[in-house]
């Protein structure tokens, strides 16, 4: 643990994205030099890339250490705890200085003390909890702290990580990425092998070749921002660009080799056992084969299809959401809202990695390839769960910019565009000529009253900084009309804005709520989010995706701000 509180230390100090590579170079160089350091290392660049073992010690315990140590009332803990706005420093400055000191590297704290805490119950987890820290240096705590209450954030990507390692090792960046597909993932305990096998010297011939059920490095869009005037000087000619609906789904790969078949999720979770509708692919696919596409919810029943780029059966995604998450996956949920995979790029076929073949190469044989299945599943009367997202033409950029405002009404967010030359890349790339690019609709956004605010986190622990909003559910005419609450968002002011809305929100609270405080209605907002759908979970019936703030509005009368209807003719089909 001194090895990796040290490394944290460096890295939160770093002032520079150079500075924090050197330091991750530093230490990957130190312990590719020392086999006894592989295991520890191993947890290292698993914690640092972004990986998260389930918690093992709850909220009420760590509070609990806190009172027992400190002698504190619960609400003194309480302002402690909103002042300095962080549950793992908090800890780190409260509790007394240690009695005596140990020193237990990072993989024995967490193979054979924390990870088997979950067989304990919570009284032998506390107990277990004060003699640890009652031997832990003080400069350890903090890091330690962040660990177990999954706080660990000092800007380090994984992206970052993959370039150390191949700065470190002399490795091919690419190599390295693939090397580190599915490392992160939910519920792994990585081993001292897991880090030799990311740091071990190229084998002749090994250019990336995944393991038999792993994925492939997912390519990323970025925003297009520019006006449409000036597309023809950006992009040139829209022949040379695929174009396609940017789907609202969960982009996923579906890899079948050997027989057997796997769906990853971009965040690198295998979520196989999540879509088990997606196991009757394996019977008109080919073998090592692997698809890049979207899983997305389709209408259930049978019903004929023009072609396997017929997306007319496409069903919102809020549908989508209510599978997931949940443990167990009933038959009544698997025949409502099945999933089916939109498939616009193919990675592997026959075994070979097609991810350096022009983007043109690419798609002639992946309509090929689900034009057979298609045909194939239809011959047996079967109901594939696989589409082909259409390449759509258009004869210039502004025929594609008012096809593109159909957008919602197709069920996609914009549109992407993706070069015919390009190759299949690694992550988002900087620059360069071969970038996919998604060309999103601007946001839905209503006027809506701040209601609700709570305290900020870190930098913004200070002051009232995530706020709840509600609109009216009536018109101005209807006497007896109240707020409902819908969103929550706490991103898109300025420090100076949110400041004066802090401001605002302690000379118009009316009520707290330990953190929370209700307010007087007087401040409207105009909220921006990217997607909306029906929910049981919130009073208004209506929940809404990636809320944000677009501006305040501080020419508009509280009295002004939308009504519940204006978001309901935001639903799919204008709430119908």
């Amino acid at each position: 643990m001194r090895t990796f509180a040290k490394l944290y230390r460096r890295i939160d100090a770093a002032t520079s994205t150079q500075h924090k590579r050197q330091a991750l170079v530093d230490y990957l160089c130190a312990a590719i030099g020392d086999p006894a350091q592989y295991a520890s290392a191993a947890w290292t660049v698993y914690f640092l890339a972004g990986g998260k073992p389930r918690q093992t010690i709850a909220t009420k315990i760590l509070r609990q250490l806190a009172s027992e140590a400190t002698g504190f009332a619960d609400w003194l803990l309480d302002e402690c705890y909103h002042s300095v706005g962080d549950l793992a420093e908090t800890l780190a400055l409260l509790l007394p200085p240690p009695t005596h000191i140990e020193d237990v590297p990072l993989d024995v704290w967490m193979n054979e003390r924390l990870l088997p805490l979950r067989e304990l119950d919570e009284a032998a987890r506390l107990s277990a909890l004060r003699d640890w820290v009652a031997a832990m240096p003080y400069e350890d705590r903090l890091p330690f702290f962040k660990l177990i209450t999954g706080e660990l954030r000092i800007g380090v990507s994984k992206l970052q990580m993959t370039q150390a390692i191949a700065e470190a090792t002399e490795l091919d960046v690419k190599l390295v990425a693939q090397r580190m597909m599915g490392y992160t993932q939910a519920k792994r305990a990585p081993q001292a092998q897991d880090f030799l096998a990311l740091v071990a010297p190229a084998e002749a011939g090994e250019e990336g070749r995944p393991l038999r059920g792993q994925p492939y490095p997912f390519f990323l869009a970025h925003p297009l921002q520019a006006p449409v005037s000036a597309f023809p000087q950006l992009l040139g000619s829209v022949d040379d660009w695929l174009v396609e609906w940017k789907f609202d789904g969960i982009r996923a790969q579906f890899i079948h080799r050997a027989s057997d078949w796997w769906v990853w999720s971009r965040g690198e979770e295998l979520v196989s056992d999540s879509f088990p509708e997606l196991a009757m692919l394996v019977d008109f696919l080919p073998d090592d084969i692997v698809l890049d596409g979207e899983l997305i919810v389709v209408e259930s029943g049978s019903r004929p299809r023009t072609g396997p780029d017929d997306l007319s059966d496409l069903r919102p995604f809020s549908e989508l959401q209510q599978r997931l998450g949940r443990k167990a996956l009933t038959a009544k949920m698997l025949r409502e809202r099945p999933v089916a995979l939109i498939a616009y790029d193919l990675l592997e076929l026959d075994g070979h990695d097609l991810r350096e073949r022009p983007q043109r190469e690419r798609r002639a044989l992946l309509e090929r390839i689900v034009s057979r299945a298609y045909s194939s599943a239809t011959q047996v009367g079967a109901d594939l769960p696989l589409r082909l997202s259409p390449a759509l033409a258009q004869p210039d950029w502004d025929f594609f910019a008012r096809q593109r405002a159909q957008a919602r009404s197709r069920g996609a967010e914009g549109m992407m565009l993706k070069a015919m030359a390009a190759p299949y890349g690694v992550g988002r790339q900087k620059s360069g000529a071969n970038l996919w690019w998604k060309w999103k609709l601007d946001p839905m956004s209503v006027d809506a009253v701040l209601i609700y605010a709570a305290r900020g986190h870190g930098r913004r622990s200070g002051v009232y900084s995530d706020y709840t909003f509600a609109v009216w559910s009536g018109p101005p005419e209807q006497t007896d009309r109240t707020l409902l609450p819908f969103a929550k968002a706490y991103s898109g002011l300025s420090d100076e804005d949110m400041r004066r809305v802090d401001a605002t929100i302690r000379r118009t609270t009316i009520e707290n709520f330990g953190p929370v405080r209700s307010v007087r209605p007087t401040m409207v907002f105009e909220l921006g989010f990217e997607g909306i759908g029906p929910s049981n979970r919130h009073k208004s019936g209506i929940a809404v995706r990636f809320p944000r703030m677009l501006r305040w509005r501080q020419d508009k009368p509280v009295e002004d701000a939308d009504t519940i209807d204006a978001l309901r003719a935001l639903l799919p089909g204008g709430g119908s």
